[in-house]
């Protein structure tokens, strides 16, 4: 995983210091892509209703082809409070980027002024040699230093930040790909549970007509009380149902106005119009499980920020190594004493100067420094252990929610044929109880049979769609919406921009694509 670690073999003549800012030395490991064992296709790869093509997953949700869903997704993109934390961090990486890149450049520079009245003690041992115990002194002059990157340290940490950065814009596509399946999900589940409180109530109105006939035999002598009694224990039962419908109702419309950003009072606006469950095309694209290492956001991640680490390592391993420096001095400085004056702090011949090369080499550190390395190493392990581990569950997420997807549609069918099933027993029961072929309890149990498949398959069309919804979020799509466009929207760029001069970081130009490598190259400052 490390390649060679000194890239430069041998100390320079000290005045050929500056030219090692351009020649490439640097130590500590070169990023090698780690080996991870994917899947050559999807288990399910043979079904009909998959295709192994490459996927459009863009906008997955629009494979739905419900308005009302398209608009709630792009009221979420523009208004959920998760992803603008996820978009300041970006810009948040973004400036710490320009940080290590500053370091690369003389990291000490200031001017410096003063003027100063001094009184000297007459009993001090400077006395016995001068009788000048007050005098005033001015100054002007601008001093600097500068630790020339001779290792490679300062190039490894932009190396590092550069990778940090686009693990903080993979984490914001992530957000997004969590997000447009939230939505969609809570979406989804209001609408079966709308559809399963319709039925409920239909259910409600059949077991009432039972009851009313239960009541009518009775009273005309030709049954018992207990019809009546069985009649109205099954209604209360389908009756004490809706109030838990309208409860999970109510919450996952909740849960669907923060995912929007809204006060949940605003929601129902939104979700006026149609009440069918979406329902999923024919065929899936699915493309093959490889694809998984270019297109998860988190898988991304999980690279990305093994790549940091790994710079990490040549930032620690460099204070191993002398650090070699440049410091300077240039001022003017005048005094009053004797013929001077302050006002000749102007003239050429009150100028003072420093200049010259520093060499520091922490040498006696008790392996402090080597342990540090150490540890930066370990670390870097664990992120490759995480990179790999994050692709096989990639690909268990696709064939769960795969698999999910398929039975879930042949359950479907066998609870169709068993609810007009159902419909057909229950009709044939009310008619024979009416001609008193039958007794009442024949009509409740086809009364509950059917309330319980037609619940049964509006809960698994609802399924169905979650499920696909599943696998799109699995296949990492959905955060392409953000291409081109702003991580944070153009009312809170205004708001930074009025605190604080963000430059040009603000803009879409400034953050690097997906497909971009972290670099630890030499590079202008981001003013």
């Amino acid at each position: 995983m490390m390649q060679q670690y000194v890239k430069c073999p041998c100390l320079p003549s000290i005045w050929l210091l500056p030219l090692l800012l351009l020649s490439g030395c640097m130590v500590g490991p070169d990023y090698v892509h780690p080996s991870v064992e994917t899947s050559t296709k999807w288990l399910d790869a043979e079904d009909q209703r998959l295709k192994i093509t490459p996927t459009d997953a863009q906008e997955w949700w629009k494979s739905f082809k419900d308005p009302i869903l398209d608009q709630l997704i792009d009221h979420a993109y523009h208004e959920n409070l998760n992803i603008r934390v996820a978009g300041a961090r970006v810009l948040e990486a973004r400036a710490q980027l320009g940080v290590a890149i500053g370091d690369l450049y003389p990291q000490n520079q200031q001017i410096i002024g003063s003027l100063s009245k001094v009184h000297l003690s007459q009993r001090a041992s400077q006395a016995a040699f001068s009788q000048i115990f007050d005098y005033a002194q001015s100054q002007l002059g601008l001093t600097a230093s500068w630790e020339i990157d001779f290792w490679g340290k300062f190039r490894r940490a932009i190396e590092s930040a550069d990778a940090s950065l686009q693990a903080a814009i993979a984490d914001y596509d992530n957000a997004l790909v969590s997000l447009t399946a939230d939505v969609a999900r809570a979406y989804i589940t209001i609408r079966t549970l709308e559809k399963r409180l319709s039925i409920a109530q239909q259910n409600v109105e059949t077991q009432k007509a039972s009851l009313n006939i239960a009541e009518i035999r009775y009273r005309g002598g030709t049954t018992s009380e207990r019809d009546v009694e069985q009649a109205r224990t099954v209604l209360a039962n389908t009756q004490a149902t809706i109030p838990t419908l309208k409860i999970n109702l109510r919450q996952q419309q909740n849960a669907l106005s923060v995912l929007l950003g809204m006060p949940p009072s605003e929601i129902n606006a939104l979700l006026a119009g149609t009440a069918q469950i979406p329902a999923p095309p024919a065929q899936v694209a699915v493309g093959i499980p490889a694809d998984l290492l270019r297109r998860r956001p988190d898988v991304r991640r999980a690279e990305l920020q093994a790549v940091a680490q790994s710079a990490n390592i040549g930032v620690a391993k460099a204070d191993l190594y002398p650090a070699f420096s440049f410091t300077g001095t240039f001022g003017l400085l005048s005094t009053d004493v004797g013929t001077f004056s302050l006002g000749d702090m102007f003239l050429w011949k009150s100028r003072t100067a420093n200049f010259g090369p520093t060499l520091q080499w922490n040498i006696f550190n008790y392996g402090q420094i080597t342990n540090q390395v150490r540890m930066q190493d370990a670390r870097l392990e664990e992120l490759l252990a995480g990179y790999q581990n994050a692709v096989l569950a990639a690909q268990r997420e696709v064939e769960d929610n795969l698999v999910a997807f398929l039975r879930s549609q042949e359950r479907a069918l066998s609870l169709g044929d068993g609810a007009a099933a159902a419909q057909h027993s229950l009709d044939l029961a009310v008619l024979q109880y009416r001609q008193g072929i039958t007794d009442f309890t024949t009509v409740l149990t086809a009364q509950q049979a059917l309330l319980s498949v037609q619940d049964n398959l509006a809960s698994t069309l609802g399924d169905i769609s979650n499920n696909l919804v599943g696998v799109y979020r699995a296949l990492g799509g959905g955060w392409q919406i953000r291409e081109g466009r702003d991580v944070v929207p153009d009312s809170v760029k205004m708001r930074m921009a009025k605190r604080t001069d963000w430059g040009s970081l603000l803009t879409p130009a400034a953050q690097p694509s997906p497909d971009a490598r972290p670099r630890a190259d030499v590079r202008r400052p981001l003013w």
